[in-house]
């Protein structure tokens, strides 16, 4: 695996010095240090440009719990925070502003930026033997550049593109924004002009989440996509959804990527068929100690994300059918009988009963249960906890250490993103093949007609709204329902509606009612399709103009 460094980083007079395990360091004083010894012209090996090109991978979306104990998607319909006060709501219930975001990105991608033109700059100063190597380096730091500029690009929109600068204090930085489309082709045009410059897939385990052609096709089939989006594109230009389409399809051309067999097993194994890209960590338990029930204290479980009933009713049953369905076989008074449900929803969601750590009866979920108990303790909020990303612990006594990687990008996003592009140049029954797919790995049944719950004939709208359904069940907790609902241009009409749990109450008797119950609202208006330019850039530079609505 190739592992991401952290490396301490230092601005001394403008320029960028990194500490590194370099042997003569030791005789050197710390202030003395300088680029001198990054881009060593005897470091015929390049080890110390490796390690800044490494370091510059941390920069990459990490996921998890990254927002005060919070995934993004508690900012979402799909779960709130189970702490009081966290700063997600902030994301959900209008307390967004320029000077309080919880999940700003301005900064954190233009210091990444900063350190690609660093190095592009300066390498070739390095003597490597390797000169494929030195070369693929490159192409990574300029994959990894676009990448930064995209996760700025989906939260405010057009930005300033700075190309191979290094700015000093010297530089005018009184830099305007470029427009949004003007972003866009700089970023595909980046990734176009790369794919063949980089590793191809598969890649061996040493190099394990470094770029390859596969990640750089993968991010320019997402910028595609959110460009060709309602939110981006207004008049529903089909030459937009037609590229997005193409870009799916080059993924697939590669036949090195495809559905894992085991839902379960993309989270948990650290490489397999389906991970394309995702961002390095090691062997860990915090995944299921931050979000596993809270009754569980040994090991000590946190509970942090509470996962709303409409999470939960939109997974449907096994067959496919949604638990509306008078057909479905659902029933009110036992909605989780193990078996019933889309089996996604068993490894997504913590329920009453899910079996777990060898308790016997389950989570307890139930009002005075032991992962319910009332009080001032950290507990769910909603009657759930998110489950995903974690293994099957049920005859367990701890949580062991494993593979949690936070993926950036996998090849059920690619059949997800090529169903909505075709659907929305009229290709809507090809559409049919990609949710199938999924479905099937899903372990739904295929049903008489093989349309594993899906129904038959369906027009544009029900297979556009049949498609935006797979892709939150699919890929719940995976940081996509958050953008997803902004760049489909619906945020309005989720939220600004109160948010829903289940109130489970357990008799004497051992019978459980459930009574679904509010647990918050959430306030959403137009501007906040946009996330403001933090404050702080817009009083340094006077040409960088704030987006509607925002001061």
């Amino acid at each position: 695996m190739f592992k991401y460094r952290y490396i301490p980083i230092v601005f001394l007079a403008g320029t960028l010095m990194i500490f590194s395990c370099k042997k003569n360091y030791e005789k050197e004083p710390l202030e003395n240090i300088t680029e001198e010894y990054i881009w060593d012209v005897q470091d015929s090996a390049g080890i110390y440009a490796r390690n800044f090109l490494q370091n510059t991978y941390t920069f990459l979306p990490n996921g998890f719990n990254r927002i005060d104990n919070s995934l993004l998607c508690a900012a979402s319909d799909d779960a709130v925070p189970s702490q009081n006060g966290n700063l997600i709501s902030l994301l959900a219930n209008g307390g967004l502003s320029s000077l309080n975001n919880p999940d700003d990105a301005w900064a954190k991608n233009y210091k990444g930026i900063r350190k690609v033109n660093e190095l592009l700059g300066n390498i070739d100063r390095v003597p490597m033997r390797d000169k494929q190597l030195k070369e693929w380096w490159k192409a990574e730091a300029r994959f990894l550049r676009a990448m930064f500029y995209f996760e700025m690009v989906k939260r405010y929109g057009g930005v300033p593109l700075i190309g191979d600068k290094v700015f000093t204090l010297e530089d005018n930085l009184q830099i305007p924004r470029n427009t949004y489309v003007e972003c866009v082709n700089y970023i595909v045009a980046e990734c176009d002009n790369i794919k063949g410059q980089v590793r191809v897939d598969p890649i061996d385990d040493g190099n394990l989440g470094r770029i390859t052609r596969g990640a750089v096709l993968a991010l320019k089939a997402r910028m595609l996509l959110y460009a060709a989006s309602p939110l981006n594109n207004p008049a529903s230009d089909p030459a937009l959804w037609k590229k997005a389409a193409d870009a799916a399809k080059d993924i697939m051309a590669l036949n090195t990527f495809s559905l894992e067999t085991s839902f379960a097993n993309v989270f948990i194994t650290r490489k397999n068929k389906e991970v394309i890209l995702a961002f390095q960590r090691g062997q860990t338990n915090d995944v299921e100690t931050n979000n596993a029930p809270v009754g569980f204290t040994t090991p000590v479980s946190r509970g942090y994300t509470s996962p709303t009933q409409g999470l939960v009713d939109a997974y449907g049953m096994k067959s496919g059918l949604p638990i509306s369905d008078p057909a479905s076989g659902y029933v009110a008074s036992d909605p989780y009988t193990i078996g019933t449900r889309d089996p996604r929803f068993y490894l997504t969601i913590f329920h009453n009963g899910t079996p777990w750590l060898k308790r016997t009866g389950g989570v307890q979920t139930y009002e005075g249960g032991l992962d319910k108990p009332g009080g001032s303790v950290v507990q769910t909020k909603t009657g759930y906890y998110m489950r995903k990303f974690m293994a099957d612990m049920s005859n367990q006594t701890s949580y062991p250490t494993q593979a949690h990687n936070f993926i950036i990008f996998r090849y059920a996003e690619v059949l997800l993103n090529l169903a909505e592009a075709q659907n929305e140049i009229g290709e809507t029954v090809e559409a049919y093949n990609q949710l199938k797919a999924l479905r099937a790995r899903a372990l739904i049944t295929p049903g008489t007609n093989n349309l594993y719950g899906l129904k038959a004939n369906m027009n544009q709208t029900q297979m556009r709204d049949a498609i935006r359904l797979e892709r939150r069940l699919e890929m719940a907790f995976e940081e996509q329902r958050f953008w997803d609902i902004r760049r489909w241009k619906i945020a309005e009409s989720v939220y600004n509606q109160p948010l829903h749990g289940i109130k489970i109450t357990n008799s004497p008797t051992g019978k459980l009612t459930y009574q679904q119950i509010e647990v918050g609202k959430t306030v959403f208006t137009p501007k906040m399709y946009r996330y403001p330019i933090p404050y702080s850039e817009i009083v340094k530079n006077e040409n960088l103009k704030q987006n509607e609505g925002w001061n």
